[in-house]
């Protein structure tokens, strides 16, 4: 449907062309999210593998939400937004990019499948897959989150004062593997951009007319 194909589009330059999210394009994702999930509940929608891919993507904005709610609840406790909140927030935030990037690559490579691979691609294409992949995505995500957030709940108690036994080496195990995955998470988004474009580019001009 065209609805979808535009949500598509507007999640494609909030994540993967616009350098940092601004308000407008949050707002613009988070209203494009709530009409999606209605309109993935109507009937002349077929849930297709892709419709299942697009209703977690939609669904990833949820953590958009949840991240203005930490800001104003938590952040209420005291004079502004306190820096359990602020973390809280931009683990949040962080969570919903890469979850929406991975997807945004997923429906991407499922498109050049059905433009290149169609008949060859299809046992792969099915909804009992799309939703396995979803899965898998939220896993490694809330894996992701959790040691961040671990990371900062060191930082935030003084673990790092602790230059011998197990909270010391437990705070700089944390602080490694946080770095580390944070590196390799920008490394990551950069590859899934090119490999988006890429993906779009053979497309587009293997349905041009020649």
């Amino acid at each position: 449907m065209k609805d979808l194909r535009r949500y598509l589009a507007l999640k494609y330059i909030q994540y993967l062309v616009l350098s940092s999210s601004n308000a407008v394009s949050t707002l613009l994702g988070l209203l494009g999210s709530a009409y999606t999930m209605i309109l993935l509940q109507s009937a002349k929608v077929s849930f297709k593998s892709t419709a299942v891919l697009i209703s977690s993507l939609a669904q990833a904005d949820i953590l958009v939400f949840l991240s203005l709610i930490s800001d104003v609840f938590l952040g209420s406790f005291g004079a502004g937004v306190s820096p359990a909140a602020s973390a809280l927030a931009r683990i949040l935030l962080t969570a919903n990019a890469h979850v929406s990037c991975v997807l945004l690559s997923c429906v991407a490579f499922e498109a050049y499948l059905i433009t290149f691979l169609p008949s060859e691609s299809r046992p792969l294409r099915t909804v009992r897959n799309a939703r396995l992949i979803s899965r898998v995505i939220w896993t490694l995500v809330a894996a992701e989150c959790a040691l961040f957030l671990t990371d900062e709940h060191l930082r935030a108690s003084g673990a790092s004062a602790a230059s011998r036994g197990p909270a010391g080496l437990l705070f700089q195990l944390s602080s490694a593997a946080a770095a580390l995955l944070m590196s390799l998470s920008y490394i990551m988004g950069i590859l899934l951009r090119i490999i988006n474009v890429y993906i779009y580019y053979k497309i587009f001009f293997s349905v041009s007319p020649r």
